[in-house]
């Protein structure tokens, strides 16, 4: 599949990392499995995989991290 955002990439299964603030916080997910396009780099995360990181990022934010860095777990 061609990359939607470039149109000269390949897309394929590898990794990213997602960043979030809000406030004075800041979480980043690293590890988060995507389809990567082989030329510009951008990532695409499937809805399943973000709804799950999404709950796991507002669960810190409702621990009151200031800075976190986490590792995706599936």
């Amino acid at each position: 599949m061609n990359c939607p955002i470039c149109k000269s990439g390949n897309m394929a299964a590898g990794h990213t990392s997602m960043t979030f603030e809000r406030a004075n916080a800041t979480v980043v997910v690293k590890s988060v499995p995507a389809n990567v396009c082989d030329n510009c780099g951008e990532a695409f995360v499937a809805e399943e995989i973000a709804r799950k990181v999404h709950d796991v990022v507002e669960a810190e934010f409702k621990r009151g991290v200031e800075v976190e860095v986490i590792h995706y777990a599936a």
